[in-house]
């Protein structure tokens, strides 16, 4: 890696320039790889919140003057520049993370993508015409900006998550605050940098460091705040729900999920195989859309379960090219998850493979954990219902295709799910009847594209989906527009 990729401590962007929080207090960010320090971050508080809000709220008025293409154009540029540094990033992302690098660079990847396509919506940003029942009169929708958006992101996949919220945001004619995960500081400011770089009118995007207590917090409560979009865990959610909500403030909540994976009797099980390791295990679970319900036939239940257990064994876990997946993000994580674990096994669950930390040399010093498959836990058990968010999941021996479908709903999250059959009806029966925000056949629980929208049900979010065009709603106001006229002055 360059030496000056990383910076000692990770600055805030406020008003396009670098700058520490007043305080001068920094954090931490230790390597899950190996517990090493990587670097600082800049601790903010409420008052250095205050400061990017009223550099965001000078900025807009001018930003919302351009026209969608011009803001369109700005954005793009940004995408061609992230493009001649996708190494840097990915650099950046593997080394915060523990990623593989060449998973950082697909990920980075998909951030241009998101980019791309958001640019583009500055040709697309439709309202809509409509008759009106008087004579005379005409009647037309038009989409306007929010004002300020405040974006809080979580680190699993932290340059895609930046690229999910930025581009909506800034394409409708906001100005934005966000609020860097504490876990990957350095990819956000590296962002911050690429769109100086780019042009970004200062004042624009705005990007702050520090915990979320504190400075998420802040953003949350700030009075000209008008729209907050939060992707994370959903007890963090429902609390800003609450907050955001006293003061009538936009909210968009992209939570969390127990995703299903089906494995019906006509399965091809080579393929069901394949795609419930990837689900369950790459990126160390750490993926809101991360199957960790495997729910299989009972004719072909001791047969998966037997070359899903051998596969699970097979995975190479460490943060090179070569292995399967890498460390969770930090040791409260990995401790979080160990305990829940230790409590299924209290309860009488079977761990078939996996539940405790790799402790070998190569290992010992990150935060890494063994796959874990679990089998003999109850639907409303503690780890049925728990997001752990790591390399866990648990098996579920079910009868035919309507008790599936009854345990795959027999959660509190409904955000992705996927189903492996060779029958268009089982197929088709499930993605109308599953209670999911995503639904897939013969592939995994993961995988959103750029244009298509991605949120869930139940306490995955509460409604609103990102990205798509459908991000749109959430970061524009729609008005309403009748024109009447003198027919007789024509």
């Amino acid at each position: 890696m360059k030496d000056n990729l990383i910076p000692e401590v990770i600055p805030n962007w406020v008003n396009g320039s670098e700058c520490l929080a007043g305080s001068g207090d920094t954090i931490d960010k230790i390597s899950p790889v190996n517990g090493r320090r990587i670097c600082g971050l800049t601790r903010s508080a409420a008052d250095d919140i205050k400061k990017a809000v009223a550099a965001a709220q000078t900025a807009q008025p001018a930003w919302a003057g351009l026209t969608p293409v011009e803001r369109g154009e700005q954005i793009y540029r940004i995408t061609r520049l992230m493009r001649e540094e996708q190494e840097n990033f990915a650099t950046i992302i593997a080394t915060e993370t523990g990623m593989a690098f060449s998973a950082a660079l697909g990920e980075t990847g998909a951030a241009i993508a998101q980019g791309e396509f958001m640019a583009g919506e500055g040709r697309r940003l439709y309202g809509g015409t409509t008759t009106s029942a008087v004579q005379d009169k005409y009647a037309m929708t038009v989409r306007q900006p929010v004002g300020v958006a405040g974006l809080i992101i979580a680190a699993n996949t932290p340059i895609a998550n930046i690229a999910w919220k930025v581009f909506p945001a800034l394409i409708c004619g906001n100005a934005a605050v966000l609020k860097a995960a504490e876990d990957t500081p350095a990819t956000a400011w590296y962002f911050g940098r690429i769109a100086q770089r780019a042009g970004l009118p200062a004042g624009v995007l705005n990007i702050v460091q520090g915990a979320g207590d504190e400075a998420g917090a802040a953003l949350v409560e700030h009075p000209e705040v008008g729209v907050v979009s939060f992707t994370g865990s959903t007890a963090v959610g429902r609390h800003i729900a609450a907050v955001a909500g006293e003061r009538l403030a936009r909210v968009s909540l992209e939570l969390g999920g127990k995703n299903p994976l089906l494995v019906c009797d006509d399965a091809d099980l080579e393929c069901a195989l394949k795609w419930t390791l990837l689900s369950a295990f790459s990126n160390a679970g750490q993926r809101c859309a991360a199957a960790s319900r495997i729910l299989v036939f009972d004719t072909v239940y001791d047969r998966f379960r037997e070359l899903l257990v051998r596969g699970a064994e097979a995975l190479r876990v460490g943060p090179g090219d070569e292995d399967d997946y890498g460390p969770v993000i930090n040791q409260r994580q990995l401790n979080n998850m160990l305990a829940v674990v230790e409590r299924a096994k209290r309860n009488g669950a079977t761990v078939l493979t996996g539940g405790h930390r790799l402790i070998d040399d190569t290992h010992a010093a990150g935060c890494y954990l063994a796959p874990t498959l679990i089998e003999g836990v109850g639907p409303q058990d503690e780890i049925s219902t728990t997001e752990l968010f790591g390399p866990v999941a648990c098996l579920y021996r079910v009868e035919n295709f309507s008790t599936a479908l009854q345990l795959a709903n027999a959660s509190p999250y409904g955000l992705t799910a996927c189903i492996h059959t060779r029958s268009i009806h089982r197929a088709t029966e499930f993605t109308q009847k599953v209670q999911a925000g995503v639904a897939v056949i013969n592939a995994g629980t993961y995988g959103s594209e750029p244009h298509m929208p991605f949120g869930g049900f139940k306490q995955s979010g509460n409604g609103t989906r990102e990205p798509g065009t459908e991000a749109l709603n959430v970061y524009s106001e729609l008005k309403a527009i009748y024109t009447n006229i003198d027919s007789g002055a024509l």
